[in-house]
């Protein structure tokens, strides 16, 4: 080991392709199913929603798919992203553990979301969409897709969780300063906080209405799950670039699975790896849910899929960390927790605030609070190796920052935040 702090690596280094988890599962994934027919989908059924390309990375079997060069082109705007080895928050913990965090939050939209978001406009540009709807949650997706449809000359039209809409304006901003058009989900009860599948179901009816559109999913699915694996891949070369071992355990934050797959599907075949999923104790659809076939949107108008789930019609509180706040997670990570490969833990978001300020106070930065979720797991994993005098090495994805969420911060500190 050296006392280095950070890694790098060149934008030469970036990974050529994307690593396919689904070929490398001890057993298959079960299908998406046609919402009225209940039969398999097939490709032909998806063509209204998707081009081609994503369809095609929807089901392959292929364990490695490149990474058109178009697309490395602008992920070389951030991209490699650093890996970050927390030394100030060990030695305020006092732990042996040695934890290290894939720094997201430099891309330009703040968070992971532009790794799917812009091979998701390339393929559609290619594909000649002209107009890409959408639904967000705390704005993180819908602030990506916004940016990488105006590098593609592709209209974007965001409908965004109407709690989340009011909460963070300033992801409002962003969307609109990239030519983004936002509108509250849902549409049709101004009084409704909304949830993802609500917005969800907002924006692929928006999207089945026009020929000039197709729709586009920021989490959940298996081809935005593969784009975002990106980051775990390149963790391994700087862990290796710092003379460390693999991980003990990496952890991510959990709300439809995108971040979480990013950091630990390319450690899927590490056996000796744990994969944490860290997700909101309001919205336990891991820890609590079902694990049964279910829509991905409200008025069931998207497949079924075999998932984790709290049930399509479940509307969790108006938390801040409106990122997590899905009544479902993604088949593969449902998946993985079923088969026993990963673990799941669930915080009130109080304890994440908590765990967010700690971190703030020695580190610097002040995370975005779906990302403190895996922050107060890191800290619990820390002090558990501390008690144990553990050398553990932690890895977990510090998914984005939290500039645009400073009034969760405000209400967390004033004692008006629930669940404190």
């Amino acid at each position: 080991m050296t006392d280095d702090n950070r890694w790098n690596l060149a934008t030469t280094q970036i990974p050529g392709a994307w690593f396919n988890v689904l070929p490398r599962l001890e057993e298959q994934l079960l299908p998406p199913l046609h919402p009225a027919t209940k039969e398999p989908v097939t490709p032909d059924d998806l063509a209204p929603l998707f081009p081609e390309e994503l369809i095609i990375q929807e089901m392959t079997p292929d364990p490695w798919v490149d990474i058109p060069g178009p697309v490395i082109d602008v992920l070389r705007l951030w991209r490699p992203t650093p890996l970050v080895r927390a030394r100030r928050l060990e030695e305020a913990i006092g732990t042996p553990a040695r934890i290290y965090y894939k720094d997201e939050s430099v891309s330009p939209a703040g968070s992971h979301k532009p790794n799917t978001a812009v091979p998701q406009a390339y393929y559609n540009k290619a594909a000649g969409t002209r107009r890409l709807a959408t639904e967000t949650g705390a704005g993180q997706w819908g602030s990506a897709l916004a940016f990488a449809c105006s590098l593609f000359d592709i209209e974007c039209k965001v409908y965004m969780v109407r709690a989340s809409y009011r909460q963070k304006p300033y992801r409002r901003v962003m969307m609109e300063v990239w030519g983004g058009q936002v509108e509250p989900s849902p549409v049709d009860d101004p009084e409704h906080p909304g949830s993802l599948g609500t917005a969800i179901s907002d924006a692929v009816r928006d999207a089945g209405s026009r020929p000039d559109s197709h729709y586009s999913l920021g989490s959940v699915l298996n081809h935005v799950l593969l784009h975002q694996t990106v980051i775990g891949l390149e963790a391994k070369a700087q862990l290796e670039m710092a003379g460390e071992r693999l991980p003990d355990v990496v952890i991510g934050a959990c709300g439809g699975g995108s971040n979480l797959g990013g950091i630990a599907l390319p450690f899927v075949e590490d056996k000796e790896v744990r994969l944490l999923a860290v997700e909101p104790s309001s919205c336990p659809t891991l820890t609590e849910g079902r694990y049964e076939y279910d829509f991905g949107d409200t008025a069931g108008l998207t497949p079924l899929l075999s998932m984790y789930t709290l049930g399509h019609d479940f509307v969790p509180p108006s938390i801040h960390a409106g990122g997590l706040r899905y009544h479902g997670d993604a088949p593969i990570i449902s998946h993985l927790v079923r088969n026993g490969r990963m673990q799941a833990v669930a915080y009130p978001q109080g304890k994440t605030f908590e765990a967010a300020i700690q971190f703030a106070r020695v580190q610097g930065t002040i995370p975005a609070p779906e990302t403190s979720h895996a922050i107060r797991a890191v800290i619990d994993e820390a002090l558990e190796a501390k008690e144990e005098d553990s050398e553990r090495v932690i890895l977990f994805d510090y998914s984005g920052h939290g500039l645009l969420d400073l009034s969760a911060y405000e209400d967390y500190m004033a004692g008006r935040l629930a669940g404190s």
